[in-house]
Parts: C-alpha cells; structure tokens; sequence
C-alpha cells in the first residue's frame, strides 16, 4: 500500500490585522492524488481544534478555481466566511495563484474572493469575499422559548429575536451525523432554526453579556448570534458576539458568515447597506460589509495574517 503524501497546512488569524487576533482557521492543501475521506477530514478537524479547519483542492480549468469544504471540530458546514477569508489570504500571499480574483466551488455555490491592493504603495490591503446574503424573518415561538433565550442570555434584556432562512431538513441531514441529529431534536419546540439573531438593548449588553452555554445548547438553533447597534459617535454601526455549542464553538471569534444576516437585518433598520462592524469576542475582529439589493450578495472585506504552517504526517 503506498504511503500517503504529507499535506501541507497553513494556520490563518482572519478578521485581524495582526497575531493572535481575529478568528483563526487552519487551511489544508489536498491534491487529486492525495484524497482523503470524509472520516478522515472532520478527525483532523477535530485534531486541530479550533474553530474551522477547511481542505482546499485545485480545480483544472482557465480561472483559478479551488474545491472549498469547511469543518468545525465535529461536523461539516456549508457556509464559513473566516476560513474563506484564510484560503483566499494564502492563495494569494504565497503567489500560488497569479490573479487578483480565485473563485471557490463550496456546499453554498461559487463563491469569490479579491485580492484588493493599497492605491498608494501596491501593498495588499484586504481581501473582499462575495457571499450569498441570508435573509432574516420572524420566529413562530412560545413563551416558553423566549423565556429559554431569556435564561440562555443570562437574563438579558432582549428586544427582537429572528430567524434565519434556511431548509432545516437539507442543512441538519447535510452536515450532521445522527447522533448530533438526535441530540438536536426538540420536541417541545414549535420551530428549529439554522440560526437564532437575538438583538439586546445596547452595545454594552453584547459586551458584558456572559451567556449560559449549556441552555444555549438547548435552544432550538444551531447557534446563536446576539447584536445591538453602536452608540453614537461610534466608528462601528453593530457588534455582535456568536455561541455555537452544539457545532463544538462555545464562542465564535469572528463569525463571516452571520454577517450574511446581520447586514440584512441592520439594513431594514437602519436604511443603508454599507456597515462597519465589530463582533465582541475575547480576540475581537472586525469587517467592512455591504449589501448588494439587487443581487442579493454580501461582500465582506477583512484582513488575515498567517501565524504558522508545516505538514499533515498521517
């Protein structure tokens, strides 16, 4: 039996603008002949822990073009904007592409991503993801589930709750194994939501906020994101902090992919598509976002450092 080849990794801090800042997410090279099973990538997800580990694979074709999967410790996901953020930050700081623009063939579509340049002296400034936007609508609760958000948020004041639309029955079979699907069940429940938005009182309240994660892992979603609006004067326009126990992330660093909603949210209440937000966790990070309408896209921009590489040996 011939030996596997080494994979070569990359650990990734996305959202930062230095070390040790930022969400970080290690990005794992494969080749057409170096294909490792489904088995194989969520254990060494589940080695690294950390937030997000995500396998590139090169697509042959005239555009670059790259096979993008993601992994939290103990299931696959199909949207990640932080991992998607790192990949396209080492494609493009190693010169393994020689364009401005790689796409990504991922379980939510083509997605792209922009090397964008300092106007001054060329250097790179940031990278500009394209993501699908993921609009936000009311939740058909019982009192009994706002009284478990209420107790999840540690008796926060809460001031609207959405949901998020996705097909419930495609994302759970899709990224989750039986056991997790079994434990995600929630039989007194009216509804089960990809994601819960939980809008606090203040941006204070998102800071201070020391959630209880064992009744977050009882509410029926996969995480949850609580957000509140700046205050005025303020640089940013939101913060936001993100809990997803039940994916093994007690608390997301900085979550891409909620800015898929936040944006949407925040633009129907604040009238205006361009945001720059600040998610509230112990690391912090933070993304310029905008909300294309009319195409009904995301693009956040952020910037990523790379604190480390080396090679998979098994």
């Amino acid at each position: 039996m011939a030996e596997k080849k080494r994979v070569k990794y990359f650990i990734v801090d996305a959202f930062a603008e230095s070390a040790f800042k930022g969400n970080p997410a290690a990005v794992c090279f494969l080749e057409d002949d170096n294909e490792r099973d489904d088995a194989w990538l969520q254990s060494l997800a589940t080695e690294f822990n950390i937030s997000e580990t995500c396998f590139l694979t090169p697509i042959i074709g005239d555009l670059p073009r790259f096979r993008l999967r993601w992994f939290t410790p103990v299931a696959e996901v199909d949207l990640c904007g932080h991992a998607t953020l790192a990949s396209a930050h080492v494609l493009f700081s190693t010169g393994l592409v020689g364009s401005e623009t790689v796409e990504f063939d991922t379980l939510s579509g083509i997605l792209t991503a922009k090397h964008l340049k300092n106007d001054d002296d060329g250097e790179e400034s940031s990278i500009e993801l394209d993501f699908p936007v993921v609009p936000t609508c009311e939740v058909n609760y019982i009192d009994d589930d706002l009284s478990l958000f209420s107790k999840a948020l540690n008796g926060a004041t809460i001031l609207d709750v959405k949901a998020t639309k996705k097909d419930l029955l495609v994302t759970i079979f899709h990224q989750l194994s039986p056991f997790f699907l079994f434990l995600l069940w929630e039989p007194k429940s009216r509804f089960f939501s990809n994601g819960l938005q939980v809008v606090l009182s203040s941006w204070e309240a998102v800071i201070d906020l020391k959630p209880r994660l064992d009744e977050i892992s009882k509410c029926p979603c996969e995480g949850m994101m609580v957000t509140a609006a700046a205050s005025d004067g303020s640089t940013y326009d939101f913060c936001s902090r993100y809990f997803a126990p039940r994916f093994g992330i007690n608390e997301d660093p900085v979550t891409g992919s909620a800015h898929c909603a936040l944006a949407h949210y925040w633009s129907l209440r604040m009238n205006k598509c361009d945001f720059f937000a600040y998610q509230a966790s112990s690391r912090g990070g933070t993304l310029k976002v905008h909300l294309d309408k009319e195409k009904q896209r995301v693009l956040l921009r952020g910037k990523a450092v790379t604190v480390m590489e080396g090679y998979v040996l098994v």
